[in-house]
């Protein structure tokens, strides 16, 4: 997978374009801007953002194509993050109790990956830290505005309560929306959106 996104991410323009995820925006906005971590953040537009509204910014993800355009808009935005390069289930290098808030933005992965990296990401989470999670529904399938093409690989409901249930659940809505996100996530999309809250 590490030469798929490599690969996509070396393309000259912002393959997701360089606008935050609108439901991201959203959501940040009503929290105080404290230390926010955005795992397998792409290009960095919401890692960015972020950091324009005065966030301590931490962000990774396995490609360095990725790293590369995502420091190029930080240096056009003139904001500072902290970007590493690695794979998804490598957090050691981050320490309990570390953010005040988590954003996981169109993250699909195997269940027998999944699960161990949410429940990595709570643990990663400051006792009273939200969590900000956009993904793909299952009915999104039928559809052509973004995506994996797989059905084990998008979400479910019943999958975010069951990963997230020691969270306290303040939304958790299935919807369709609109997206216009660079040229990989354009037109009408099946989406499931949780905000949480860690005791």
């Amino acid at each position: 997978m590490k030469a798929f996104w490599n690969e996509r991410y070396s393309q000259d323009e912002y393959v997701y374009g360089i606008k935050p995820n609108e439901y991201v925006k959203q959501q940040i906005k009503k929290i105080k801007p404290g230390t926010i971590f955005f795992p397998a953040e792409g290009e960095g537009r919401n890692a960015v953002y972020a950091a324009q509204l005065g966030w301590v910014v931490s962000a990774f993800d396995q490609s360095e194509s990725a790293k590369d355009k995502a420091m190029k808009l930080a240096h056009v935005k003139k904001v500072v993050l902290d970007y590493q390069i690695h794979d998804i289930l490598e957090l050691d290098a981050y320490k309990n109790d570390s953010f005040d808030a988590i954003a996981l933005v169109f993250v699909h992965l195997p269940q027998e990956i999944r699960i161990p990296f949410h429940k990595r990401l709570i643990e990663l989470l400051k006792p009273g830290g939200t969590l900000i999670i956009e993904a793909f529904r299952q009915e999104q399938l039928e559809k052509t505005s973004g995506g994996p093409k797989l059905k084990e690989l998008l979400m479910t409901r019943e999958m975010l309560e069951t990963d997230f249930s020691n969270l306290t659940i303040v939304e958790l809505v299935e919807i369709e929306t609109h997206l216009d996100e660079g040229a990989y996530h354009v037109g009408d999309a099946s989406v499931i959106r949780l905000t949480g809250i860690k005791s």
